[in-house]
């Protein structure tokens, strides 16, 4: 007996007609507001006698879920003035202000005295609702993109507020057909998330290999038959017998923007010299499509600054640690304050990727740490500890052989992981279709 076609599945279907209608129609949006806020000093540590944990804000909300990695703790007399924001299970959480602004994720029970923060709001399915479907549908990147728009209205920081997300127009079946897709949608889901979390997976053992090998080669050589001496700093360890060790400071320039070169958005141009943030790093390069632009003026005060072909770059604020070497410089340049030059001055001759591969190393990371010791809210790099930053230096001819074939081997593992993020971007935008198809009723389930 041939198999039946999808089409012909679906016409034996008993459908029951899709109501057009409103969030606000299919349960009670709330909030953290007005009287109901707290402070810093209604906040305790975990284990408080009648704590309660505190969701948004420091939890992220992804794919649907919740992440409790970091958590807040709220006294319980705080905790207690609010017994309709206590969440019991079956609660959708809505991000909406900052960064994460329309994020949704379905509150499963996780234990007693739970409550959500000022930066989300919480929505109550009634009885007539499914409260997974609901999830589900808001994960939809239809409505996504009708939220990232109205977002963008509130101003500078992204925001939206109850009103809009109660009028959202949804298109609801009845509550067993929402319980259908939704325990669908769960099945086919919990296996593309598996897929998904196996490919990230292998794409960290690539990262953390290739990291490896970087920090084993720039602080070994390529050939482990050498004799080996002791380097006298703990995260380095033996370092070949004929290699030297030198505090940066003694064979580069340091240089960034300083005090009363300090640059504002008026100082943005759409034409003029580049200007090189952080944000412009892309795997080891500068993207000059994303480069603003100063003035002539502004270019010429802040001469030693002036970017080269082949400069060393370094960011020190935001995402600490981002490396570039300049290329494909066809005009003049400069740096924002984020961004650290560094140059080889004339006491010591050293190659530039050489360099490069030392600071993605551990040489670099386990003296950050280590220097930020007692302060682990540090997010800059300070130029006067990083001038005491201790750097490898075989001679010039083994740290070419050692760049080159880091060149190689980088290109090599670059090339896999590159494969490999294709690979969750094309099941991630299938996961998204699927959501789409099925909440917006053009593929329907048996139920």
């Amino acid at each position: 007996m041939p198999t039946k076609t999808y089409t012909e599945n679906i016409n034996e279907l008993k459908f029951y007609s899709w109501n057009n209608t409103k969030l606000k129609y299919s349960g009670v949006i709330r909030g953290r507001i007005g009287f109901r806020g707290y402070n810093v000093e209604d906040t305790v540590d975990e284990g408080t006698d009648g704590a309660a944990i505190v969701l948004g804000g420091t939890n992220v909300m992804k794919d649907g879920k919740i992440s409790y990695e970091k958590l807040t703790y709220l006294s319980e007399r705080k905790y207690l003035e609010s017994p309709e924001i206590m969440l019991k299970g079956g609660e959708i959480l809505i991000t909406k202000v900052g960064a994460g602004t329309g994020e949704n994720a379905l509150y499963s029970y996780y234990q007693d005295r739970v409550t959500i923060n000022p930066n989300v709001m919480l929505f109550i399915a009634d009885a007539k609702t499914f409260p997974k479907f609901i999830n589900y549908l808001l994960l939809n990147d239809q409505i996504k993109k009708e939220i990232a728009i109205e977002a963008t209205k509130s101003g500078a920081q992204p925001a939206i507020n109850q009103n809009y997300i109660e009028n959202l127009k949804l298109n609801l079946p009845p509550k067993q057909e929402q319980q259908a897709i939704a325990d669908f949608l769960d099945n086919k889901c919990e296996k593309i998330d598996k897929v998904i979390g196996e490919i990230e997976e292998q794409v960290q053992i690539l990262e953390d290999y290739k990291k490896s090998l970087i920090t084993e080669t720039v602080t070994k050589g390529l050939d482990r038959t050498v004799p080996m001496k002791d380097s006298g700093i703990d995260w380095i360890g033996k370092i070949p017998k004929n290699w030297n060790i030198k505090r940066i400071k003694y064979f580069t320039t340091l240089n960034g923007r300083i005090g009363w070169q300090g640059l504002t958005t008026e100082d943005y141009k759409e034409e003029g010299p580049f200007l090189i943030t952080g944000t412009d790093f892309m795997n080891g390069k500068i993207n000059w499509d994303t480069c603003t632009h100063i003035t002539e003026k502004r270019w010429i005060e802040a001469n030693t600054i002036q970017i080269r072909n082949n400069d060393l770059l370094i960011t020190k604020d935001g995402t600490v640690g981002k490396i570039a070497i300049v290329e494909d410089l066809k005009d003049k340049a400069s740096l924002n304050s984020g961004v650290l030059l560094i140059r080889p001055n004339k006491n010591v001759k050293y190659n530039n990727k050489f360099m490069y591969y030392q600071l993605l190393s551990d040489v670099f990371w386990s003296w950050f740490e280590f220097n930020k010791s007692g302060n682990s809210t540090i997010i800059h790099l300070y130029q006067q500890d990083f001038e005491n930053l201790y750097v490898l230096l075989p001679e010039i001819q083994e740290q070419e052989q050692i760049a080159n074939y880091l060149d190689k081997k980088c290109a090599e593992i670059n090339y896999l992981i590159k494969n490999k993020k294709e690979q969750l971007e094309t099941i991630k935008e299938y996961k998204k279709s699927l959501i789409y198809e099925y909440v917006t009723g053009k593929k329907r389930v048996a139920f």
